[in-house]
C-alpha cells in the first residue's frame, strides 16, 4: 500500500482497530489505534505545515492555515483512507462505521503515526509528500478555490444584488498598490501587495476571512448597516 516493508509490524496492526473492536487486558485496559491516531493528527499536520509553507513562498499566513486545514480536515482524510484502500482493511463492529462517519480518516491518522514511530519523521513527510499527496490531492484546485477570494466576493455580490467595487491606487511612499473593497457604497476590506491584483486579493480576503458563504455575509453586511445607521 504504502510502498515499504514494516520493521515493526504489530504497530500497523495496531493502527487497524477501532475503539469499538478493542481489545481488553487482564487489567482491564483497552488497546485500540487512538493513541496512534493522536500521534498521527500532530504528525500529519506538522508535514502538511512544511509542505505548504515551501510549496508556496508567496501565500499568506492566512491562506496557508485554509489550505491545510481543508487538507486535514476528517472529511479529507476520510476521502485519503478510502483511497488508499484502508477501508478494507480497518477491524471495527459493524455499527462502528455506521454511526462514524470519519473512522477511516481516524485510521488513516493512526497508521501515519505508526509509520512515523516505525521509520521517523523524514521518512513520513516523503511519504505523504511525494507519495500520497502526489498521487491524491488535487493542490492546483485548491488552490485556486482558497486564493480566489476577489472571485468569490464578486460573485456572491452578484448572487445577493448587492454592488461592488474595488478602488486600487499605487502607494508612492511605500512602492506598493493599496485597494480598498466596497459593497453597496460601505467600505469592508483593505489590501495591500505588489500588484494591483495582490492588493485586490488581499482586500477581499480581508472581507472573506475564513469563508465567504452567504451567512457570514450578510452578518459583515448587517454589521456595516447598523454603523452606518449610527453615523
Amino acid at each position: 500500500m504504502f510502498g515499504f516493508i514494516p520493521n515493526n509490524i504489530e504497530l500497523y496492526k495496531l493502527a487497524l482497530i477501532h475503539k469499538s473492536a478493542s481489545f481488553v487486558l487482564s487489567d482491564g485496559s483497552q488497546i485500540n489505534n487512538e493513541r496512534l491516531e493522536y500521534l498521527g493528527d500532530a504528525v500529519i499536520e506538522a508535514v502538511t505545515s512544511d509542505f505548504l509553507y515551501i510549496e508556496f513562498p508567496d501565500q499568506p499566513e492566512g491562506v496557508l492555515t485554509q489550505l491545510r486545514s481543508k487538507i486535514v480536515s476528517r472529511q479529507s482524510l476520510n476521502a485519503l483512507a478510502v483511497k488508499l484502500g484502508l477501508d478494507k482493511l480497518l477491524v471495527a463492529h459493524s455499527g462502528a462505521t455506521i454511526s462514524q462517519k470519519h473512522i477511516y480518516g481516524d485510521a488513516f491518522e493512526a497508521m501515519m503515526g505508526a509509520i512515523y514511530l516505525d521509520q521517523g519523521y523524514n521518512f513520513v513527510n516523503r511519504l505523504l509528500i511525494n507519495r500520497i499527496y502526489a498521487a491524491c490531492l488535487d493542490m492546483e484546485s485548491l488552490t485556486e478555490e482558497e486564493t480566489d477570494f476577489k472571485s468569490r466576493l464578486i460573485e456572491w455580490c452578484q448572487k445577493n444584488r448587492h454592488a461592488i467595487v474595488f478602488r486600487t491606487r499605487h502607494s508612492s511612499s511605500s512602492g506598493s498598490f493599496v485597494s480598498t473593497v466596497f459593497i453597496d457604497e460601505m467600505e469592508v476590506g483593505h489590501g495591500a501587495g505588489a500588484s494591483k491584483k495582490e492588493a485586490e486579493q488581499n482586500a477581499a480576503y480581508r472581507m472573506a476571512q475564513s469563508s465567504m458563504d452567504d451567512e457570514a455575509c450578510l452578518r459583515a453586511l448587517d454589521r456595516l448597516d447598523r454603523v452606518e445607521t449610527a453615523q
